[in-house]
C-alpha cells in the first residue's frame, strides 16, 4: 500500500475517533472527588461564603450530570459496535473477499483481496460503484440490495481488469445501525477455481463417456463382489434394465460353458494383476456375443473401499476373424473338434478353477480299438469318416464347461464336470461304446467297432492338468490289448506303466542294435519221425546274454507299434535262414512264422511277403504263415480275402491254437488254410481224458475231409505221440522233440535227424 493511501487511512481513523470520542468514568470520578474536596476546604476557610459556594457547586454538578447524561445518550445512539481500526486490521489481509458497508453507502470498506480482484486502490473515490461491481450488479436497483441482504448465499459474477470471469458467493449479515442506517458485513467465497474445476470435470466426464460410447467399452465395478454397478455403455450392450446387477443375475447372462472361469475370477481374492477373460454374454438382442472382460481387484485404503471389476469390450468381430487362426492352432481338421493344444490350454484353466472353486472334473482318454484295421481294410477316407463320427458322439456327452478333443490319430479325450457320481465315467463310456457300435453298417458291417477308455479325476490325481491326463493314459494302457476295456487310474499303475515305458525304449534300441534273434522249434512227421519244418520264435538276447521271451515284450511292442518292425524282421530272417539251410545241403523244410493282428490286417501284406521271398530266393511252398483263430475270426471277410492273396503266392497257411477260443468247425469250410494246429490244452490230458481224445479225433477227421493237414502242439511224451498218430494226426510239435533252439543248435538237430533216417 502507498504512503499516500496510509495517510488517508490515518485521516479516516482520526475522523472516526472525533465522531466517537472515548469516555473514561474513573477519570471523571477522580475529578469530582478533587473538586468536592476543594469546595469543602474553601467553605471551611471562608465560612461567610460557604452557603453561596455550596449552592453554586451543587448547581454546577447538577448541570454537569445533565450534560454527561445527554452526551452519553447521544454517544450510545451514534457510535457503531465496531472499532473500525480493529476491523480494518483484521479484514485487510484476510485471504477472502470482504465488504463493510452501510445501506446508504455513507460508509464503505473494501478489503485488499477484493480490491485486487476489482482492480481498485484503497482511495478509490466511488466506493458505491465498487460495491455494485463486487455484487455483479450492472444497473443499480433498490431491490438488488434486498436480495443480497435476504439471501444466505448470493452469487455474483464479474470480470476482473484482465478480462477473466470471476464468480463469488456472498454471505451478508447486519452488524449495527450507524446514524440511523444499517451497517452490513459481506463475506465472499471465490468460486472461480471451483467452477473451472467443475467445468473441466464435466468436460472430462463428457469426454470419457463419449470415448466409452464411441469405443463401445463398458465398465462394471463392485465393492463386495455381490452387487455390481454397470456403466450406461455396458447396460446398453447387454440390455440391462438397471445399472445395478447382483452377481447371480450377471452370472445368468454368461454362456453356461463360460461360467466356470467367471466363478473362478469372482472367488480369486488376489487378482492384483489385470486378468483377461473371454466369455460369451447374452447381449441386448438376446444372442450370445463374445466379450473381453479385463478385470482387476484394487485393495481398499482408509479413505476408499476395495474395488473389483474392469472393462468389458465386444470382441465378436475380432473373435470371428481369429477363428481361422484358432482353427489352425486349436482345432482338428478331420473331426472339427478341439485338438491336443486346445485341450492342454483349456484343461489347465479348468484345473486352476477346480483348485479355487473346489470343483472336480473327470478326464477320460479313449482309444478306437484296432483302428489301423479300419484304415487298411476300408481306406483312409472311411477311416476319417469313423473318426469324425466318433468325435460327434463324444460331443453329445460334453457337460457345461467341459470339452471333447482329439489327442492323436485314434485317441480322444473328454472333460466332464464331476457331480459326485463315481460311476459317471464308466456309464458315459458305455453309452459312447453303444453309440459307436451303431456305426457298423454298410461299408463297416463286417468290422467290430469298439473303443477302450482310461480315466482319472482332477485335481485329485495330479499336480497339473498334463499329469492328470497322463494318469488317465496310464489307466488306458494298463488294459492294452483288451477291446472295450474301461479302467480308472490307480497310483499303483504308475510304476507299471513307467516300467513298460522303459522296456519300450529298451526294445526300440534292441531292434536298432540287432539284439533280436530267431529260435526254431522242430515239427515232426508222426508217421516217419522225420523233421518236416520248424516254427520261428522271436527272442531278445541282451548284451549280457540273458534271454527275454516274447511273452514279456511282444505285448509292449504291439501297444507301441514296434510290432511292425519285429514282424518284418521275423519274415525276412525266417526266409533268409531257410534258404541258407537249403544251400547248406539240408533237405527242404517248411519255415512257419507268426503275424500279429496289426500286421495281418495291413493292405500291403501280400507285397511284403512277396518281397521277402524274392529277396531270399526262397520258394513260396517252404514258407508257412500261422494265424491265431481269434485273429482270423475277428473280421472273417477281410481275413478270407487276405488269406487268399497269400495262398495265391503259393505260401501255406496254418491256423494256430485251434480250439482254444470260440472255434467253429464251420469256419473250416471258408478259411483257405492248409494246416490246422490243435491247441496244447487238448493234448495235455489226451491220455487220461476221453472227451479230449474224442474232440481231437473228430477235428482231425473233419480236417482230413477238407484236405487240411493237422499238427498237435505241446507233445511231451511218447504216449501222447502214439495216441495222436493212431488218431490220424499228421505232425507233432513239443518238448518231446525239442525246445526252441538258436540256429547253431537246430543244425545239430538236423544232423541227428538225418543220421536216424539213414539208420532206418
Amino acid at each position: 500500500m502507498s504512503k499516500e493511501s496510509d495517510k488517508n487511512k490515518d485521516k479516516k481513523s482520526t475522523k472516526v475517533k472525533s465522531v466517537s470520542s472515548n469516555f473514561n468514568p474513573i477519570a471523571a470520578a477522580l475529578i469530582i472527588v478533587i473538586a468536592s474536596a476543594l469546595v469543602i476546604g474553601y467553605c471551611i476557610l471562608n465560612p461567610d461564603y460557604a452557603k453561596s459556594t455550596l449552592i453554586i457547586y451543587v448547581c454546577t454538578m447538577v448541570c454537569a450530570t445533565l450534560i454527561l447524561a445527554i452526551s452519553g445518550w447521544i454517544y450510545q445512539n451514534t457510535k457503531t459496535s465496531l472499532d473500525v481500526n480493529d476491523v480494518i486490521k483484521i479484514t485487510e489481509n484476510l485471504n477472502t473477499e470482504m465488504i463493510i458497508w452501510s445501506e446508504d453507502f455513507s460508509f464503505v470498506y473494501i478489503n485488499k483481496k477484493l480490491r485486487e480482484l476489482l482492480g481498485i486502490t484503497s482511495d478509490y473515490s466511488d466506493k458505491k460503484e465498487g460495491v455494485w461491481a463486487a455484487f455483479g450488479i450492472n444497473t443499480p436497483d433498490s431491490t438488488a440490495l434486498e436480495r443480497i441482504v435476504g439471501s444466505n448465499s448470493y452469487e455474483s459474477t464479474f470480470r476482473n481488469p484482465s478480462g477473466t470471469l470471476v464468480s463469488i458467493a456472498w454471505s451478508t449479515s447486519k452488524v449495527k445501525r450507524y446514524k440511523k442506517r444499517d451497517v452490513y458485513l459481506s463475506t465472499g467465497f471465490n468460486l472461480t477455481e471451483l467452477k473451472k474445476m467443475r467445468l473441466n470435470l464435466a468436460n472430462a466426464n463428457d469426454f470419457f463417456h463419449s470415448s466409452m460410447e464411441l469405443a463401445e467399452i463398458g465398465l462394471i465395478m463392485s465393492t463386495d463382489r455381490r452387487v455390481f454397478r454397470a456403466s450406461p455403455e455396458l447396460s446398453h450392450m447387454l440390455g440391462l434394465k438397471n445399472s445395478s446387477i447382483n452377481v447371480n443375475e450377471l452370472r445368468s447372462i454368461i454362456h453356461p460353458n463360460d461360467r466356470l472361469q467367471f466363478d473362478g475370477a469372482i472367488r480369486n481374492k488376489d487378482i492384483t494383476v489385470s486378468k483377461n477373460l473371454e466369455m460369451r454374454l447374452k447381449s441386448a438382442d438376446g444372442s450370445y456375443r463374445w466379450y473381453s472382460f479385463r478385470l482387476k481387484s484394487i485393495i481398499g485404503t482408509g479413505n476408499s473401499a476395495p474395488l473389483f471389476g474392469g472393462a468389458v469390450i465386444d470382441v465378436t468381430q475380432k473373435h470371428e476373424k481369429d477363428m481361422l487362426i484358432e482353427r489352425l492352432a486349436y482345432m482338428d481338421d478331420v473331426t472339427e473338434i478341439a485338438n491336443r493344444n486346445k485341450l492342454v490350454v483349456t484343461g489347465q484353466e479348468i484345473y486352476d478353477s477346480c483348485k479355487i472353486l473346489d470343483y472336480s472334473f473327470w478326464i477320460i482318454v479313449l482309444d478306437i480299438d484296432r483302428f489301423h484295421i479300419i484304415n487298411d481294410t476300408c481306406g483312409y477316407t472311411n477311416g476319417n469318416f469313423v473318426l469324425k463320427n466318433f468325435a460327434h458322439i463324444l460331443y453329445k456327452y460334453v457337460t457345461p464347461g467341459g470339452l471333447a478333443a482329439r489327442i492323436s490319430g485314434d485317441n480322444f479325450a473328454l472333460l466332464l464336470r464331476d457331480y459326485g457320481d463315481e460311476e459317471m465315467p464308466t456309464r458315459t463310456v458305455k453309452a459312447i461304446q453303444e453309440d459307436f457300435t451303431r456305426l457298423a453298417v454298410d461299408d463297416f458291417a463286417s468290422i467290430s467297432l469298439t473303443c477302450s477308455a482310461g480315466y482319472s479325476k482332477m485335481p485329485e490325481d495330479g499336480g497339473s492338468f498334463l499329469e492328470v491326463m497322463e494318469h488317465a493314459e496310464f489307466a488306458l494302457k494298463s488294459n492294452a490289448g483288451i477291446q472295450g476295456s474301461i479302467c480308472g487310474y490307480e497310483p499303483s499303475m504308475h510304476d507299471s506303466i513307467i516300467g513298460n515305458t522303459e522296456l519300450e525304449k529298451a526294445l526300440a534300441l534292441a531292434i536298432d542294435n540287432n539284439e533280436l534273434q530267431l529260435y526254431y522249434q522242430p515239427k515232426i512227421d508222426l508217421s516217419s519221425g522225420k523233421i518236416m519244418g520248424v516254427e520261428a520264435l522271436i527272442r531278445w538276447i541282451k548284451p549280457d546274454g540273458s534271454v527275454i521271451t516274447p511273452d514279456s515284450f511282444v505285448p509292449i511292442a504291439e501297444s507301441s507299434h514296434l510290432i511292425g518292425k519285429i514282424s518284418e524282421f521275423v519274415l525276412n530272417e525266417g526266409c533268409r535262414q531257410n534258404k541258407l539251410w537249403q544251400k547248406m545241403g539240408y533237405s527242404p523244410i517248411v519255415m512257419s512264422i507268426n503275424f500279429a493282428s496289426s500286421d495281418f490286417y495291413q493292405t500291403d501284406l501280400k507285397e511284403k511277403v512277396f518281397e521277402a521271398l524274392a529277396r531270399s530266393a526262397l520258394d513260396p511252398q517252404w514258407l508257412e504263415v500261422e494265424l491265431t483263430e481269434s485273429l482270423a475270426l475277428s473280421d472273417i471277410d477281410f481275413a478270407v480275402d487276405q488269406m487268399n492273396k497269400i495262398r495265391d503266392l503259393g505260401v501255406k497257411l496254418a491256423m494256430d491254437d485251434f480250439g482254444k477260443g470260440y472255434s467253429s468247425l464251420s469256419y473250416l469250410q471258408v478259411l483257405p488254410i492248409t494246416l490246422l494246429k490243435l491247441d496244447r490244452s487238448f493234448i495235455t490230458d489226451i491220455e487220461h481224458d476221453n472227451i479230449a481224445y474224442e474232440i481231437v479225433s473228430a477235428v482231425i477227421r473233419i480236417a482230413k475231409s477238407k484236405k487240411i493237414e493237422t499238427i498237435a502242439e505241446g507233445i511231451e511224451n511218447n504216449v501222447q505221440e502214439s495216441i495222436l498218430r493212431m488218431a490220424g494226426c499228421d505232425y507233432g510239435q513239443g518238448y518231446l522233440y525239442g525246445q526252441p533252439m538258436p540256429p547253431e543248435k537246430i543244425l545239430e538237430f538236423f544232423e541227428l535227424n538225418e543220421k536216424r533216417d539213414i539208420k532206418q
